[in-house]
């Protein structure tokens, strides 16, 4: 469809030895911010997955913008935004040397917005500590601040919320009632119930 940022038809995918996650699954993503929704294990996250393409369709297809390019290309992933705040791969990198490495990935990471962000998620005093020495919250501060700098066509946000205090919450409110009104980006959030007060462009509801 004209103006729509990303474009999924007929997705198959499943683990191997457990019944397929999708089947079939169909859905257009355009500007502002989207939501995945669904409960416990109805695949969230592997839908951010597919969408990045750290995972591949088993059947249908994912195409990027109206170039119908597929995900079989890995540059893809330079438009495409999403990293694991739970990932031990990164344990021996500060803060700061994460944001630097994501300038040579993503052609309009803003390392400048990224370190302003951080410090409004109150992460100054965190940026120079290897990972390992953080906490939950603080990690997924850390990406959360690169998510909203990363400049990509599409940033995916999987349960932002998730160990946040309160002042950082209302932060990232904030960010996602600026990105709802973007003409050009999308965000796509998967969480289990929508955010309070933010006007969605989309939902795509994976079920109970």
């Amino acid at each position: 469809m004209p103006g729509e940022l990303l474009t999924a038809t007929g997705l198959r995918f499943g683990y191997p030895g457990k019944p397929p996650v999708f089947d079939n699954l169909t859905f257009a993503i355009g500007p502002g911010l989207s939501q995945v929704q669904g409960g416990e294990g109805r695949g969230k996250t592997t839908l951010l997955k597919l969408i990045c393409g750290d995972l591949l369709p088993q059947a249908g297809e994912i195409t990027l913008g109206e170039s119908a390019q597929k995900y079989a290309s890995l540059d893809v992933c330079k438009e495409v935004f999403r990293t694991d705040p739970r990932s031990e791969a990164l344990e021996q990198t500060t803060p700061l040397q994460f944001f630097e490495s994501l300038t040579a990935r993503y052609p309009r990471f803003d390392l400048h917005t990224a370190k302003d962000f951080a410090l409004g998620l109150s992460l100054g005093e965190h940026l120079q500590k290897p990972m390992y020495m953080l906490s939950t919250g603080s990690k997924r501060k850390v990406w959360l601040a690169a998510a909203f700098a990363a400049g990509t066509s599409i940033t995916l946000l999987d349960d932002p919320f998730s160990a946040l205090d309160h002042r950082s919450i209302a932060f990232v409110m904030d960010l996602l009632q600026e990105a709802k009104r973007h003409p050009t980006r999308a965000w796509v959030l998967a969480d289990y119930t929508p955010p309070d007060g933010v006007t969605l462009s989309k939902t795509i509801d994976l079920g109970d």
